[in-house]
């Protein structure tokens, strides 16, 4: 049976709009923990390619900015909103800077990373690896799963609301997986 569950979690607009995930009830959705100060940042091209590509089909991409790791997501929802339409050319939705760890884990993230705790990736251990490397010059490691990696962690949701699939920040939006695992959702 089909989780609504996802679609009541209250979430706001990037513009401050209290709302709900309700709106896309029906599509697939690529959910994704964003940052503009990040390395990954650049993922922002491929997120749009891929809303631009399939949107007309029924994925909608949803950006919803956190600052949890290393404080790469500093600016103020309108800073966010204006980097990324200026820089990225931006226009799938996106909403308020949200916790995606820690105590203060927004709840839609709690039910993301209940429902798909592991995330897929060829490369996801020696990131994982690198990142814990960097990360202890700062005294700090990443976080352990099920958290949230890091910046640009992909979930996919099918149309029915089930999280079908979480990919690792270092899996490029593009990337022939995450593609396949798109058209496939979009099909099913």
């Amino acid at each position: 049976m089909a989780s609504t569950s996802l679609y009541d979690i209250p979430v706001h607009r990037i513009t401050g709009e209290g709302t709900s995930l309700a709106d896309y009830r029906g599509k697939v959705l690529l959910i994704v923990n964003v940052a503009s100060k990040c390395g990954l940042t650049p993922q922002y091209t491929a997120l749009e390619g891929l809303y631009s590509r399939f949107k007309t089909s029924g994925l909608a991409v949803l950006g919803f900015p956190a600052n949890d790791f290393a404080g790469q997501e500093p600016g103020s929802n309108e800073d966010i909103k204006a980097f990324c339409e200026l820089t990225f050319n931006v226009d799938f939705p996106m909403f308020s800077k949200i916790a995606v760890t820690g105590p203060d884990t927004h709840p839609l993230y709690e039910t993301l990373i209940t429902a798909r705790p592991k995330a897929t990736g060829p490369g996801r251990e020696a990131f994982r690896e690198n990142l814990d490397g960097y990360l202890k010059q700062h005294s700090t490691t990443t976080n352990p799963e099920p958290g949230i990696l890091w910046n640009f962690e992909k979930f996919l949701v099918d149309r029915n609301g089930n999280v079908v699939e979480r990919f690792s920040p270092d899996v490029l939006p593009d990337d022939p997986i995450v593609v396949a695992a798109i058209e496939s959702a979009l099909k099913g």
